[in-house]
Formats: structure tokens, sequence, C-alpha cells
């Protein structure tokens, strides 16, 4: 029995002391990854005569994740990627004569619509470099084949599949649910095309609500369409007849009506490259990962003393210290300050990514933002999302970017409060309250709410859409009246929002920071990106264990709960647009 002991004891031991080796080495890979200065090194050295290597087929956000040890050994790539990254390296990499073209894996992309553009614009700049883009996929996804278009070529595997649809919009509506099962959400609401919480309201979707989804679908539509058309060079009626009627669903079809240019295998592919490299077929491929190359957009210059501060707001704003994936006060008014004490920074971009959020931050954020513009420039730049509180920070800009296909607008406010009464009375659990005052209790999850907390909030509301509508007036010198035709919580895409005067231009993050430079009349300049987060070694670690986040469940119950906690969780008023709002 002793040794049974001792022999475990001494496995755990083992285990244990492998364990702390492991933690041990992580945080020095950490600490020597992250003393590193990036900006002023390359990482990776670029042979004659090579591709870059440009694997979409991944997940895409604005702003790199922070350094995952894992993903620092993998050879696989990382499984989230920056568009600073991208960008960088695609920037880079036209201006080194080493580098003859790039080889574009897009087919899976898992990105935005406005990000998909903002990189296809990237490389359709890198082509007037006289460089070539070959693009090969397995799979194309409307998206992905949306990316792919812009190349010189297009190759897929014989046997590829191709989805080439129109976009369309899913929403999930729960009254029904909620009178079955007597669980439900209490909304107070100002706008009438404040959607975020109509599926807990109603049965189907209002009008109101379709009008302004169907917008959206088709200004995004127009843009990937034309976009399509003009690089493939055929008519916009044959790209919608091949939608409407499905005509194109596999690489066979896709050559066959013109939206490929070959069928070949993944070899046969690369003897196209050596060729177009001309390099014989038994020679190698010299290449260069794309996440391999200078991170920066801009590349880095040592002797370059002025800089131009990049801002990344994304996520949901909340009341908050802050993250990388949560807009919060403390994070951001600290980027504010340490910019205006930056001699060297001479102006900023804030770049959103945001649905809104919490009103008291953003009404926050926006005041020292409001403080720092008083000194030097400063532009934003919408991705994806930038509405309700993303667009409250983002109204009060020297002048505001927006993609054709960024959601924007939704200017309004609302709150939201869940009640459990009819599920209460259903298992027997009965609450009783005594209160020194008739409106002492305010607010309970287990009873309706009070005719005196529905008018106190609903008059909180107002104010806040009162000191909303200002903002936004403010901001873009455009009257009350004006601005309440275009708010009620209505949602533009940025083609629309330019029409009525909501945003300056159309364009990306790299016309935002040249129109900076432009303002602050410098011409060589560094990027440099806020804002900073102290490094979290279990973040980092935990991330690590899980490249990737699978959805395994997708069930109708699910996705109320999920929704009905995430309201739940909310406090006070909200400046938010609709959850649910996905365009595929």
């Amino acid at each position: 029995m002793n040794f049974f002991k001792s022999f475990l004891a001494s496995i755990l031991g083992t285990f244990v002391a492998l364990g702390l080796l492991i933690i041990f080495f992580f945080m020095g890979v950490a600490a020597i990854a992250t003393s590193v200065n990036l900006e002023k090194v390359d990482s990776v050295f670029v042979n004659e005569n090579s591709i870059l290597n440009l694997n979409l087929n991944t997940s895409v956000r604005d702003r790199s994740p922070a350094f995952n040890p894992l993903q620092f050994l993998s050879q696989k790539g990382p499984s989230i990627v920056g568009m600073d990254v991208i960008i960088g390296s695609i920037n880079k990499s036209k201006k080194d004569p080493k580098i003859k073209g790039i080889r574009l894996d897009s087919g899976l992309i898992s990105s935005g619509w406005a990000q998909a553009r903002e990189i296809r614009n990237c490389l359709n700049e890198f082509k007037k470099s006289g460089k070539f883009i070959y693009a090969y996929a397995d799979f194309m996804s409307q998206k992905g084949y949306y990316l792919s278009s812009v190349a010189d070529s297009i190759f897929m595997n014989p046997i590829g599949a191709m989805e080439l649809k129109g976009l369309s919009s899913e929403v999930l509506y729960y009254d029904g649910f909620q009178n079955q099962y007597g669980v439900k959400m209490e909304v107070i609401r100002h706008g009438k095309y404040k959607s975020a919480v109509e599926p807990f309201l109603q049965d189907k979707m209002s009008k109101e609500n379709r009008t302004q989804i169907k917008g959206l679908l088709d200004a995004v539509w127009m843009t990937v369409s034309d976009e399509i058309a003009e690089s493939r060079a055929i008519s916009k009626n044959a790209l919608e007849t091949m939608v409407n009627e499905l005509t194109v669903t596999d690489a066979e079809e896709a050559l066959a009506k013109g939206m490929i240019d070959a069928l070949v295998y993944e070899s046969e592919f690369e003897n196209s490259i050596k060729t177009a490299l001309e390099i014989d077929e038994d020679n190698s491929i010299n290449s260069v990962e794309f996440y391999q190359m200078n991170t920066q957009i801009k590349a880095y210059d040592s002797n370059v003393k002025d800089r131009i501060a990049v801002i990344y707001a994304n996520g949901p704003i909340l009341y908050t210290e802050g993250t990388e994936e949560v807009i919060g006060k403390k994070a951001l008014n600290q980027t504010f300050e340490d910019i205006l004490e930056n001699k060297n920074i001479k102006g900023a971009v804030l770049r959103i990514d945001s649905p809104g959020g919490d009103a008291m931050t953003s009404e926050i954020i926006l005041n020292a933002m409001r403080v720092l513009k008083g000194e030097k420039p400063l532009v934003i730049s919408m991705g994806n999302i930038a509405a309700s509180g993303g667009y409250y920070i983002a109204c009060l800009g020297d002048k505001i970017y927006a993609d054709p296909m960024t959601i924007t607008g939704s200017i309004g406010v609302l709150a939201a409060f869940p009640n459990m009464k009819g599920l209460a009375d259903r298992i027997g659990i009965d609450a009783e309250q005594v209160n020194s005052h008739k409106n002492a209790m305010g607010y309970s999850i287990f009873e309706p709410l009070s005719d005196g907390f529905k008018n106190s909030t609903k008059g909180a509301i107002e104010k806040i859409y009162t000191t909303f509508k200002s903002r936004v007036a403010e901001g873009r010198s455009l009257d009350m009246e004006k601005v309440e035709d275009l708010a009620q919580g209505r949602l533009w895409s940025g083609k629309d929002a330019l029409e009525n005067g909501l945003v300056d231009a159309l364009g990306g993050l790299e016309d935002a920071i040249e129109a900076v430079a432009e303002m602050a009349a410098i011409e060589n300049f560094n990027v440099v990106d806020y804002p900073k987060f102290e490094d979290n070694f279990e973040g980092m670690f935990l991330n690590a264990l899980s490249f990737a986040r699978l959805k395994i469940f997708n069930h109708p119950i699910e996705k109320f709960a999920s929704e009905f906690i995430e309201l739940s969780q909310l406090e006070g008023i909200q400046a938010r647009i609709p959850f649910s709002i996905n365009i595929e």
C-alpha cells in the first residue's frame, strides 16, 4: 500500500512540476516577446523572388489580440487576426521588391462585410504595383468570393463548392415563448425603429424593422455586386440572374459562368505560381506568412518622431474599466489623456466597431474626447458597426469615415428589465414586499413594473434621448428637427449615412489616418496603437488553451436564453442596436 501511495505521489509531483515548468516557460516566452519593440523589428526574413501567403480562413477583428504564447509556438498561424496585421503585411509587400505577388485564400473568411471590403481595397492598391494576386480555394463562401474576386486569377478545386445567393438576416421572436413559460422582458424605449428588444415584445417583425433591415441588405448587396461585376467583367444583370436562379453552386458552374478562371488541384495551382515567378516546377516557392510580417499598418521608421495614434474601440460599451473586447470609460479616458500629453502624437483616429451600450458611459467618453479634439485632430473610422452608443461617441469627430457597408445610426435609447412573475406563480414562488414609501420598491424581477417606476424611467430615457440628439446636432451641424428625422433608432448603411449627413466620407482606416496627417500638416509619421492594456498572463493562458471558440448548439431556446441573460445584465439606460442583426 505504501508503495502505491509513494508511486501515485511521485506521479502527482511530476505533473505538478511539469505544470509549473509549462507556466514558467510561457511566462518567459511572454516576457521575451513583450520586451521586443515590434515597431522597430521585422519578425521575418524575406528571400528573393517570394510571395506573400495571405490565408484568411480565420476570424478577423479590427485589432490584433494580445500576445498568445501557444500561438507564438504554433506553425499553423493565429486563429484570430487583426486588420492591422493584414493591411500592414499587404502594404509592406507592395513596397518590398523581394515580394512578387500574393497567394490569397479567403474562401472561408470570418469577418464583417466592411472589414472584407477594406481588405479588398487594400489588395486593389497592391495590384497597382504591377505585382500579381492569385486566389485559390476548395470552398468559397459568398463573402470569401467577394474578397477573392479582386485577384488577377481565381483557381478552385475541381470538386469545390461556391455560395452565391444574395444576403439575408434572420431574427427570432420570443413573445409566444414568454407567454407560455412566464418569462418576459419589460421594455421602455424611445424610437419606433429601436428594435433591439423587439423580439421580446412581439411575435413577428415590425414594418419599421423590416424596412431598415431590407435597406441595409440592399445597400450592402449593391456594393458587393457592383464590385464583383467590375472585377470579373460581367454584367450586373448576368450576376443577378446567377444569384436569383442559384445557377452557381459548384466550381464547374462558376467556371462556366466566368466567375473563376481555372479548375485545378492545389499542386497544379502551385505550378501556376511558379510560372508567374518564372521558376522551374522542380524548385520550391519562397513564401512568407502574412502574420510574420511587420504588424503595423504603416511600417515603423525609427528616424521619425511624429506619430498618429489609432485608438481601437471594439465591443459593447459598458460602465467598466474596459478590455480589448469591451469599451470602458477608464481605458479610453486614460488613452485620451496619454495622447494629449504626448507631444510626439500629432493627432488620433478613433476606430469604432461597436453596437453601443451604456448611455452614461458613452457620454463620459464623449466628454473626454471633446477635450482631446480641442487640442489635436481627431478623426473617426467606422468598421462593421458604429451605431447607437457607437455613433454617440463618433458624432463629435473632426471628420467621420464609414465604409458603404458599415451599420450606423440607431440614434435612440432604451431600458430593459427581466420579469419572471409568470414563472414564479407557476412554480409556487410568491414575493412579498414591505415599503416605507409608495415607490420605494423600485424594480423587482417578481413583480410587474409599477407606474411610478415606468414614468421615472421614461422621463430619464427622454432626457438622454434629447441629449443624444443634441450631441449629434452639435457634431454634425444639423438642426434638431433634421436629427429627429434621422433618429428614432433607425439603422443606416454607411452609404445612406453619407447621403444623410451622418458621416463625411466613405473610406477605411488608412483614409482616416491620412486625413489626420493632413490636418496635422505632417508627411512622415509612425502609427501607434491604443489603448495600452497591462499583460494578463492568466487571461492569455486561458485563451491559449482554446484556439477557436466553437458554437456547438444553435437552438432557438439557447438563443433566447443568451439574449435574455445579456439584456438582464445591462444596467441603466442603453443606447444599443439590435443584438441579432447579422447579414450573411
